[in-house]
């Protein structure tokens, strides 16, 4: 049978056979009729506390934090339904919107465009979070387990402050959204190193779907709550990235309803491991880098079987990336074995470390190929991983090496479907 997987922006066809095949997709919802009258609901009548409209004065300075490009937050749709409510309260001169990258690159003209709209573009000052640009943070204190924060600083200077996100479940942080557009988003890269150091990224509870208990969302919800966030306003999307649910409010209860209809949607029981397991990175723009990649990768590590075989298929438009230090780190080391050990030991943490431990970690346990479009197998090859232009072919090999009863599991929305082994919800 063909399954489409998600890649790209055009998506890609494989062949599996449907007596040894299990694909595995999230609960699909249509997207409302109506995205624009969604949003204004939870800004109007949110989960928790007044509407946004009620906490906002004349004369104050309002930030805004949004996702990088990155993610596929439809912030042309949600920030102009902030700036709707605002409308007649605050000037739109009083506005900054700040792209919460973390340690990613910041976005260009162009793709902000693409990102916001050129109304937002041309009527809204927006800036790119710069986490290693010290004119651009101010220390703000320590906070959950012995983090020192420093945060954005035109985010903490502003009267009001604004989180918009999407929210998708996370493979250390639990879940995407909420207190994440505060930090990392707009956290300084001494802030993120921490948050994300060895010990932390290396604690079982740092996984998918688990927020209380993770020591990652433990202390990102602490800086959160203690720092301040006057509204949150995030998003449930479906495959086709379209708004399902909205929910506004006070940050932390407006998180826990919308991560508890994003796990309703996105985290999938299965019966056993399987062999072989094939997973996207969701398609454009989740799958632009190698980087991302490891989402994919991770979702599909939750149900292979120990020495099984994970084949990701994600386009890396954007190579590595070249910026940022994961290329460096994945190259530090002859093996994932070498490397896993040689990070868990680590007691300095280097930029993008966590992306290679957590990726090392599923290559330890598996073998995992990629399909890219964008990488060349020489390329792949210093990051320990090997290309299959076949993935039809390269999956009905590993299934017969794997004996007559092998079986193939298929995530055709890669980390949009956390699978896990088990009947009842995690």
């Amino acid at each position: 049978m063909k399954v489409r997987l998600a890649y790209g922006q055009s998506g890609l066809d494989i062949e599996v056979d449907p007596r040894t095949a299990t694909v595995v997709e999230p609960v699909h919802h249509e997207g409302a009729a109506d995205q624009m009258a969604v949003l204004r609901a939870a800004l109007r009548d949110p989960v928790a506390g007044p509407p946004l409209r009620e906490r906002v004065r004349p004369g104050q300075t309002v930030a805004i934090s949004a996702c990088d490009g990155t993610r596929p937050q439809p912030r042309h749709l949600m920030i102009p339904a902030v700036l709707d409510e605002l409308e007649g309260v605050v000037r739109r001169e009083d506005v900054v919107i700040l792209v919460a990258t973390g340690t990613h690159r910041g976005n260009d003209e162009s793709e902000l465009r693409a990102m916001f709209g050129d109304e937002i573009i041309d009527g809204v000052r927006i800036v790119n979070h710069d986490a290693r640009d010290a004119d651009q943070l101010a220390w703000i204190g320590t906070y959950g387990n012995g983090v020192p924060v420093w945060l954005n600083r035109e985010w903490w200077e502003s009267d009001v402050r604004i989180t918009t996100g999407f929210v998708e479940p996370h493979f250390f942080a639990g879940f995407s959204g909420g207190p994440k557009l505060v930090a990392p988003g707009l956290a300084a890269l001494e802030t993120v190193l921490v948050l994300h150091d060895a010990a932390r990224i290396g604690d079982p509870r740092a996984t998918w779907g688990i927020t209380q208990g993770n020591p990652v969302h433990d202390d990102v919800r602490a800086i959160a709550e203690a720092t301040g966030v006057t509204f949150a306003l995030d998003v449930v999307l479906n495959r086709d990235k379209d708004i399902v649910a909205a929910f506004g409010g006070d940050l932390l209860p407006m998180h826990a309803a919308a991560t508890a209809t994003a796990k309703r949607m996105a985290m999938r029981p299965v019966e056993a491991p399987f062999d072989v397991v094939v997973t996207t990175n969701s398609g454009f723009p989740l799958d632009q880098n190698l980087y991302q990649a490891v989402k994919g990768m991770s979702a599909a590590y939750q149900v292979v079987r120990p020495g099984g075989t994970i084949v990701c298929a994600a386009e890396c438009r954007d190579g590595f990336p070249d910026h940022g230090s994961y290329r460096q780190v994945l190259a530090s080391a002859p093996s994932p074995q070498a490397l896993f050990a040689d990070i868990g030991a680590r007691t300095e943490t280097v930029p993008d470390q966590w992306q290679v431990q957590i990726q090392a970690r599923i290559q330890s346990g598996s073998r995992v190929i990629m399909h890219t479009s964008f990488l060349s197998d020489e390329e792949l090859a210093t990051a320990h991983l090997r290309q299959t232009h076949d993935i039809t072919a390269t999956v009905a090999e590993a299934l017969a090496a794997a004996g007559p009863d092998a079986r193939v599991c298929v995530l055709p929305e890669g980390p949009q479907t956390i699978p896990y082994i088990g009947r009842g919800r995690p």
